[in-house]
C-alpha cells in the first residue's frame, strides 16, 4: 500500500473519531437540555398547584350549585366559582363589602360600640390582583428570612389564601381590628369571639382548626354564612369544613373521594 493511500486512510480514520466526538457531545447536551426541561416543568406545575400536602381531609370539596349564596365554601381546595356575582357597599374608610351583608355588619359594630367596643373593618373584598400582591408580598417575606421559593410559597399559605381561593375574593369576609384610639385588637377580638354570632358572622379560622381550614388562627378573620348558621357553628365549635361533612350526611353537598358527586 503506498503512502498516499496510507496518509489517506489514517485522515479519514482521524475524521471519523473527530465526528463521533463531537456527536457524543452534541447528544450529552442535547440529553442535559431535556433534563432541564422536564426538571422545570415538574417544577413549575409544583409552584402552580392548588393541592395541599398535609393531612387535612382532602374530602372537603363542595359542589356550589344549588348551595345558597352565603354558604359558599372557599378554600384551597374550593376556588371562588365561575359565576359568583357581587354588588357592593363601600364602607366609610373606603373598603367594600357584599351589599347583603352590610346591614348585619352595621348593626355588629353598632352594638359593639355601645359595649364600649371600637371594630374597624381593615380588609373587606380584594381583587384578584390585590390577592396576588398580599400573597406574593407574603412570599417574599419568607424568601428574605432565607427560605428557597417554593418552602416561602408553602409557609405563606399557612397566612394568606392562595389567589383564586381567597375569601376576600367573594366579598364575604372581612378582617376586623380595633380603632386604636379607643380600643385594643384584644378588646376587639374578645368581643367577636363571644358575639360575632348573633349577627351571622363566624371565626372563620379558629385556633387548633389548621389542619381542617389550611389556615394559621386569625382571630381578626370572620366569614358571613347567616345567623342561623353561625348559630349553630358557634354552639358546636365546628368550622365551615365541619359543617359542611356534617350536613353532606343529609343533603349530599360533598364529593365523593373519587371526585364524582352523591
Amino acid at each position: 500500500m503506498g503512502k498516499d493511500t496510507k496518509k489517506l486512510n489514517s485522515g479519514r480514520r482521524r475524521s471519523r473519531r473527530k465526528i463521533r466526538r463531537i456527536r457524543a457531545i452534541w447528544t450529552g447536551l442535547f440529553v442535559l437540555l431535556c433534563v432541564f426541561l422536564v426538571a422545570h416543568v415538574i417544577h413549575c406545575y409544583e409552584g402552580d398547584s392548588l393541592d395541599y400536602d398535609g393531612d387535612t381531609d382532602r374530602d372537603a370539596v363542595v359542589e356550589t350549585e344549588d348551595i345558597l349564596w352565603n354558604l359558599i365554601l372557599v378554600n384551597k381546595w374550593n376556588p371562588l366559582p365561575d359565576d359568583f356575582n357581587i354588588e357592593f357597599t363601600l364602607l366609610s374608610n373606603g373598603q367594600r363589602v357584599d351589599s347583603r351583608i352590610y346591614p348585619d355588619l352595621q348593626s355588629m359594630f353598632d352594638d359593639a360600640r355601645e359595649e364600649g367596643v371600637f371594630p374597624v373593618v381593615r380588609e373587606g373584598f380584594r381583587t384578584h390582583e390585590e390577592q396576588v400582591e398580599v400573597f406574593e408580598d407574603k412570599v417574599a417575606a419568607f424568601m428574605r428570612e432565607g427560605y428557597r421559593r417554593r418552602k416561602a410559597e408553602e409557609m405563606a399559605e399557612q397566612w394568606v389564601a392562595i389567589p383564586g381561593t381567597s375569601e376576600h375574593e367573594l366579598g364575604l369576609a372581612v378582617d376586623i381590628n380595633a380603632d386604636k384610639e379607643q380600643s385594643s385588637n384584644e378588646e376587639v377580638y374578645n368581643w367577636l369571639a363571644e358575639n360575632a354570632w348573633r349577627y351571622g358572622f363566624i371565626l372563620r379560622y379558629p385556633q387548633g382548626k389548621e389542619d381542617i381550614t389550611g389556615i394559621d388562627y386569625e382571630p381578626w378573620h370572620y366569614r358571613y354564612v347567616g345567623k342561623e348558621v353561625a348559630k349553630q357553628i358557634y354552639e358546636e365549635g365546628i368550622t365551615l369544613e365541619e359543617y359542611y361533612r356534617k350536613e353532606n350526611q343529609i343533603k349530599g353537598w360533598l364529593k365523593s373521594d373519587d371526585g364524582s358527586g352523591d
